[in-house]
């Protein structure tokens, strides 16, 4: 099956793509600010520059589209049919990037927490999820884990 586009335009249709204020990004941004959390955007000095950042909580957020990523959702394990090397050697690299970078965060002692573009579609749940992410539970006795991150 060939592209409904000419190369030229998805060429141009693949320029536009966003890497900073996408529409995942500012749900996450919208439920931060309505829970009363500070942050700053894409700093530069932790590793990897994460989409938010609370330094006070020493917390990094990434939003992560699930196709740009590979996500194990629907939308996320598909791959194109066009120049399908190329995409599953992308997605491949992004991966290994995204863990290189969360390894290397929490070497440096951040708490580093993925959102997913799926997760958002339930804006209650997120927010849910989000306010647990800025206050999680504390360990029952001293020296117990505080669980996944």
């Amino acid at each position: 099956m060939t592209d409904v586009y000419s190369v030229e335009k998805r060429s141009a249709v693949m320029r536009r793509v966003k890497g900073k204020d996408t529409s995942p990004e500012l749900a996450v941004r919208k439920a931060l600010t309505a829970l009363g959390a500070r942050y700053r955007l894409h700093r530069k000095d932790p590793l990897g520059k994460p989409d938010i950042v609370l330094p006070g909580r020493k917390l990094a957020l990434f939003v992560h589209g699930c196709f740009w990523h590979g996500h194990y959702c629907s939308r996320g394990s598909r791959v194109p049919k066009q120049h399908r090397d190329y995409w599953v050697s992308k997605v491949a690299r992004n991966r290994g990037r995204d863990t290189r970078t969360r390894e290397a965060l929490a070497a440096l002692g951040w708490r580093v927490e993925t959102i997913w573009e799926c997760e958002l579609k339930d804006p209650a749940g997120s927010t849910e999820r989000l306010a647990i992410i800025l206050d999680p539970p504390k360990p029952a006795y001293p020296g117990e884990s505080r669980g996944p991150r």
